[in-house]
């Protein structure tokens, strides 16, 4: 297990990491948060990159807070792939192995092949990264982490500059690899569906706090606050405002229904997801707003249309499709009060209506 307990960072003034208090066991977490959130910083505390000015790390309850980078079991992969230039990529991936007196010498060769296949890169351990595609070079860094036997391995990003189909195939070879790992495994991300799609437990960050932990998918289905939705909305989240009355909640002259216990008078964020958002009506109980077409992107098989709501915000409907929109048109949003979340301005705890 891997034990954060009370860390807390501060750099040039400024609070990076506050007050993170974690319990990970063995296997896969998924570290979710905008690019802001502390993610790196958490990782490089962990990887003893970085001293905590408080707190410590507990690996398998041993205290590494102060053990240097060399003597801890772990490994970390970065958002843009490091490798040795000068070196083939055999001797990339046994280059670890061999700084580890640990690690039996005649072992070396027999792991570097196994874990270059795992990687699907087994044909090219005779060249050097400059022969080697972007994709090709990512997985070399990672066989390389993967190589030597660790207590935490520490994934940054690894994917995110990636092609998309290459993108998409690494990350089902990660998933499997990691299922049943003997170790922690750490995986940072910005992309909530790269999250959803590895369906492992989930800590998700914000501002350098853990704003919450969990199931993945419960999160998604039921964000406890904005700000869980919101790291687990892409497309952006669309948030409008409203009032709690008597009847309902006020939401730019429509009425959608209150969770029981909102008091009368409270100001809220109601938020719905891009794809959620209609310009036909579906029919049942949706609620419309006249807006104004400000911007159709086309992308593929779908529409991203940009809206500003008539005495509102602006929103963005992901519709199917290929759509032809002009700019200055009019268009109606059509949003299910079903699909919309309710969170309370104040404090951002929030629940479905």
């Amino acid at each position: 297990m891997l034990l954060i307990d009370g860390v807390r960072v501060r750099q040039r003034g400024e609070v990076w990491l506050d007050d993170i208090n974690l319990e990970l066991p063995r296997g896969m977490t998924t570290l979710l948060g905008p690019m802001t959130a502390g993610k790196t910083t958490l990782m490089r505390v962990v990887a003893g990159l970085l001293p905590p000015d408080a707190g410590r790390v507990l690996v398998g309850g041993r205290d590494v807070t102060s053990v240097s980078v060399r003597r801890r079991s772990v490994a970390f992969v970065y958002q843009r792939f490091i490798n040795y230039p000068t070196l083939t990529v055999y001797e990339n991936i046994a280059s670890p192995l061999r700084l580890d007196r640990a690690f039996p010498r005649e072992s070396v060769d027999r792991r570097v092949r196994e874990v270059a296949e795992l990687m699907g890169i087994g044909e090219l351990l005779d060249r050097r990264p400059g022969e080697l595609s972007g994709g090709q070079q990512q997985r070399t860094a990672i066989a390389r982490a993967l190589a030597r036997p660790v207590d935490v391995l520490l994934l940054d990003e690894p994917l995110a500059n990636l092609d998309f189909k290459l993108r998409e195939q690494l990350r089902a070879d990660l998933k499997g690899m990691f299922a049943d790992s003997p170790g922690v495994v750490l995986y940072a991300t910005a992309d909530p569906n790269e999250a959803l799609s590895f369906g492992a437990p989930a800590v998700v960050l914000g501002e350098g706090r853990v704003l919450h932990t969990g199931d993945v998918a419960a999160l998604y289905a039921g964000p406890p606050s904005l700000a869980v939705a919101a790291a687990l909305s892409d497309p952006p989240l669309n948030v409008l405002p409203g009032v709690a009355r008597e009847g309902g909640i006020d939401c730019l002259g429509a009425t959608f229904p209150a969770p029981a216990g909102l008091p009368p008078g409270r100001e809220v964020a109601l938020a719905v997801r891009p794809h959620q958002v209609a310009v036909e009506r579906p029919g049942g109980g949706a609620v419309g707003f006249p807006a104004e077409v400000r911007l159709a992107e086309v992308t593929g098989g779908s529409t991203f249309l940009h809206l500003l709501l008539d005495g509102g915000p602006h929103v963005v409907a992901h519709l199917p499709g290929t759509r032809a929109y002009e700019p200055g048109g009019r268009a109606t949003a059509y949003v299910d009060p079903e699909d919309v979340f309710v969170f309370e301005s104040r404090h951002g705890g929030g629940q479905s209506a």
